[in-house]
């Protein structure tokens, strides 16, 4: 059998997964992007040693089945979550923050949090900001090692991912668990993003 022939079946299920996982992320909430191929895999009948789709591939799927199912209600959405972005970029200036994760990329939806990198000396200043701004706030476990702490605020349309970092760990290019550069910006390139 020719090489080209063995590879086409995996292909085939990365593809198949994607459109699975993402379909899953969307209906059923799951934000986990492994859980959400694992789950995907099984529900497809392959075996457990098939080839995964890279995060990257399952958001191409989530676009495209957000656009095919909820082009509108989605747009409001992500308008509405991106808003509130801002408005928390804008409350924790001093701290260095910037936007990344599916708001930023455009794949959230109604069960997203708004992910935002914090840059400071100590979580507890942070936290101290918060409080004296009778903000509520609790704590998450963080699934970075060189994250601080993550703190979780609630909004009107999603809940908010501080993740605190220490300062130096600003001019470090982060990675997602497939080795893609993940994207961040600041509240100037969000207000630009939100005038397209």
């Amino acid at each position: 059998m020719p090489r080209h022939d063995r590879q086409r079946p995996s292909t085939h299920a990365r593809a198949s997964i994607a459109a699975a996982a993402a379909r899953l992320m969307v209906e059923d909430g799951i934000t986990d992007y492994h859980l959400a191929k694992r789950k995907a895999a099984r529900q497809l009948g392959l075996p457990e040693h098939t080839t995964y789709p890279d995060n990257a591939e399952i958001d191409v799927e989530l676009r495209a089945y957000r656009s095919l199912f909820e082009e509108e209600g989605h747009a409001e959405l992500l308008l509405a979550q991106r808003q509130a972005a801002l408005h928390i970029l804008e409350l924790l200036e001093a701290f260095r923050p910037y936007l990344t994760g599916s708001v930023l990329d455009g794949t959230a939806g109604e069960y997203s949090t708004i992910d935002i990198l914090l840059f400071a000396d100590s979580a507890k200043e942070v936290e101290i900001f918060l409080l004296n701004r009778n903000i509520d706030f609790e704590h998450a476990e963080a699934r970075n090692d060189r994250a601080e702490a993550v703190l979780v605020l609630e909004t009107e349309v999603a809940d908010v991912n501080l993740v605190i970092l220490p300062p130096q760990m600003e001019r470090v290019t982060m990675k997602h668990r497939d080795g893609h550069p993940r994207e961040r910006i600041r509240a100037e390139g969000l207000r630009a993003l939100l005038l397209e």
